[in-house]
């Protein structure tokens, strides 16, 4: 894309270290030559006690004209407070597509080098449309909603992208043993879209022996299609072949939306001491260069943190360094040349 493009992009710093690893970030992709106007906007406690909302309308003014987010982490109470501010921007605007590509950072070592995964999420539907209720006291009654429409259109995304990448592998992960319907009618769709990608093999594996497979050996998996509460579960385990939530991206693509963002918490407890890790966000941030076309300064972007990782000069302390926040950011910085 030209260089003399600006693209308006809303950006939601969050709480806890969210401002401070968003500021570095926004720092790394400034310094890439691509024009940022960025939109900022407060959500969740901080939007509270400023607006009364935890999700204020000019938010979802903000991502509904631009179209492209990049979010901090967020806080989300357990078990009571406001409702996960992710589940419910994901749902205003149909984010169906949950994406996680997992692998290794050079430099970085591991029980397991070398993993390369995709991790596809189903994101609106399963246990996550929040239709709960007590049926009687002491007695609470969940649904799980599955459609053609949603499961159709996630195995669709999974199988494009698969060809455009040249992956070889999608394995859809269900329980349909035991839910029939529910996990069986994901399946069905599944399967239906594969016909017509005959390149790509499909398989197809119970959720609770795809996680027993995967810590036995991730590598036999390639790309992995998921329900809404399996993909969240799977993909934070596979996050822990490369390190942890710290370092891997997060994206969640629609139809004409999308929201990049770091997928780990807030870490309330190191807040404003400078010492938190913006790799995540910044892996999630080249996602969202190349969902812009900026492919070039993805790649220059990319390149500069996997050299930061190699040489292991200036790591913060989660990855065995003692840099902090912003001494790595001037790192990569240096690194971009």
């Amino acid at each position: 894309m030209s260089n003399q493009t600006t693209h308006k992009v809303t950006l939601i710093p969050g709480d806890g270290i969210g401002p401070e690893v968003t500021q570095a970030v926004v720092r790394i992709l400034e310094a890439t030559g691509v024009k940022f106007d960025w939109d900022r906007h407060a959500a969740g406690a901080e939007a509270f006690e400023i607006f009364g909302e935890y999700i204020p309308n000019a938010l979802y003014e903000s991502i509904e004209h631009n179209k492209v987010a990049l979010k901090g982490p967020v806080t989300t109470p357990i078990g009571g407070g406001f409702k996960s501010i992710n589940v419910t921007l994901r749902k205003r605007f149909d984010l169906f597509a949950n994406f996680r590509p997992i692998k290794n950072l050079p430099g970085l070592e591991t029980k397991w080098p070398g993993v390369d995964l995709i991790i596809v999420r189903e994101n609106t539907e399963g246990e996550y449309v929040g239709l709960e209720h007590e049926v009687v006291p002491g007695v609470v009654e969940s649904i799980k909603v599955i459609t053609e429409k949603g499961s159709t259109r996630i195995a669709k995304f999974a199988f494009e992208y698969a060809r455009k990448h040249g992956r070889k592998k999608i394995h859809s992960v269900h329980k349909a043993n035991i839910m029939k319907l529910s996990d069986g009618l994901f399946l069905r769709c599944a399967r239906k879209v594969s016909e017509g990608f005959p390149e790509v093999f499909y398989g197809e594996h119970i959720i609770d022996n795809t996680c027993m497979q995967l810590v036995m050996n991730p590598y036999q998996y390639d790309t992995l299609l998921l329900e809404n509460l399996y993909g969240d579960i799977v993909s934070d385990l596979c996050a822990a072949f490369v390190g942890g939530l710290g370092l891997v991206p997060g994206a969640n693509l629609g139809a004409d939306c999308a929201i990049f963002e770091a997928v780990h918490g807030s870490a309330p407890d190191i807040a404003g001491k400078d010492i938190a890790n913006p790799t995540a966000l910044l892996q999630s941030a080249i996602l969202m260069l190349r969902h812009l076309d900026e492919e070039a300064a993805a790649d220059r972007v990319q390149k500069a943190l996997e050299q930061v990782y190699s040489e292991r000069k200036c790591l913060t302390r989660d990855v065995g360094g003692n840099c902090g926040t912003t001494q790595f950011a001037d790192a990569v910085l240096a690194a971009m040349g």
